[in-house]
């Protein structure tokens, strides 16, 4: 096989095993070997069946999803259907569609928590662009699909690029209208197993409680707060309760109002985990980072929560009733960076290697030794014959026609000088 044979070969090789693991193989790395189903530990589960999958067999599946926000022409200021925007979102919708079908379905989880962000400009599209970027969130994540209504519990939880804050809830009351047609209410409490999660529209907290918009959820809030607890409860809340700058978010990073073992939020796009103080003990919040690559975020991610199925024996810590794992997903923007790398290599290979391979650069330096050798010898001779001159000297002799003549004549001592350049080579 000829050198430029191999060279093709090689190449092809590398571009098909690139292709296969950037859009194909990457998004199965969290199922097969980077992420699995949190579950007690042997010390701590003696009371706990394993189904030899992965997870306690008394626990309830739960996947969680934060700010798939879906680009739209609020997103980059690109003019609405221009291709730029269209070439933008096909990516980033295709991202999200792979990370949901290839890294989060295969674990088969029985509930699906959406914490909010769905659209990026959604309290400023008209309902026919409200509409378009619905469907594009329902075809990326299946909602529209019978695996999911069959088989998996979907919960959804506003955020503020959904429907604003309450000075714009006020002002435009149709878009709450408008969410909550689709998505059901803002405020609201389900079980999950023997786990009592309740979820709050979070951008109203803030607001003047003597407001219509704000005092609904903090009204639903009082209600859940006065309730006989029953069961361990998990706060849903887009926005993350409040921390002091500069706190220390975990390793995963680049006021509770309600007696909960645990909260979860979203809105930052990026990772944090930290404990508040509360009357009934620590209480530890997840702050899931963006599933989106374009939001700001290297690391796009997800989580796993185990919800237990069983109530909690009485040696039991609360802390067991909820167990989480948080989940990455492919770096598509490093992917995207090696594709730019290796066509920019197999161009340079293409020109450099275009018939013999190797042998090509070896001619090329054999050339250019070549010729810094014919220089110096050209002066070296060159240098040879002004030091022979200068062992002579020349007499005027005038001819019987009367013209002169120079006759040269050897010196009786010749001039003796070093060269310099010889002797270094």
């Amino acid at each position: 096989m000829k050198g430029h044979e191999k060279l093709t070969l090689l190449l092809c090789l590398i571009w098909t095993a690139t292709i296969l693991y950037g859009e194909m193989f990457s998004f199965y790395m969290p199922f097969l070997f980077s992420c699995s189903w949190p579950h007690l530990s042997s010390s701590s589960s003696s009371d706990s069946t394993m189904n030899g999958k992965g997870y306690a067999a008394d626990y309830v599946k739960v996947a969680v999803i934060a700010d798939p926000q879906i680009m739209d022409k609020t997103s980059l200021r690109l003019p609405s259907k221009s291709l730029a925007l269209e070439f933008v979102q096909f990516y980033t919708d295709l991202f999200m569609r792979r990370a949901f079908f290839s890294s989060i379905l295969p674990f088969k989880p029985e509930v699906i928590l959406f914490l909010g962000d769905y659209f990026d400009g959604g309290p400023y599209l008209s309902d026919d662009e409200w509409q378009e970027s619905l469907s594009r969130l329902k075809h990326m994540f299946g909602l529209n699909t019978e695996e999911i209504h069959s088989t998996v519990k979907v919960y959804h939880l506003p955020g503020n690029h959904d429907i604003g804050y309450a000075t714009l809830q006020s002002h435009k009351p149709e878009v709450v209208r408008r969410y909550e047609k689709e998505f059901g209410s803002r405020n609201y409490q389900f079980m999950v197993g023997k786990v009592e999660f309740v979820a709050i529209d979070a951008q109203t907290v803030d607001a003047n409680q003597e407001g219509s918009v704000a005092s609904a959820t903090w009204n639903f809030v009082s209600n859940v707060s006065s309730d006989r607890q029953l069961h361990p409860r998990v706060l849903l809340s887009h926005i993350p309760l409040y921390r002091r700058d500069w706190t220390d978010c975990g390793p995963h990073r680049g006021s509770p109002i309600i007696n909960q073992v645990i909260v979860l939020s979203g809105h930052d796009h990026d990772q944090c985990t930290v404990t508040h103080e509360s009357k009934g003990g620590p209480v530890t919040e997840h702050t899931l980072g963006t599933i989106s690559w374009q939001q700001g975020n290297l690391y796009p991610s997800f989580m796993l929560l185990s919800a237990r199925k069983t109530p909690l024996s009485d040696t039991s810590l609360p802390e067991e009733a909820v167990l989480t794992r948080l989940c990455f997903l492919p770096m598509q923007t490093h992917i995207y960076i090696w594709y730019i790398v290796l066509f920019v290599l197999t161009i340079l290979s293409l020109l450099l290697w275009p018939t013999s391979g190797l042998s090509f650069c070896h001619h090329q330096f054999d050339d250019m030794v070549e010729c810094v050798r014919k220089l110096i010898n050209i002066y070296r001779d060159g240098t040879k014959e002004k030091n022979e001159d200068e062992n002579y000297e020349y007499e005027m002799i005038w001819g019987a026609d009367g013209s002169m003549h120079l006759v040269k004549k050897v010196l009786a001592q010749p001039v003796t000088r070093t060269n310099n350049i010889g002797a270094m080579l």
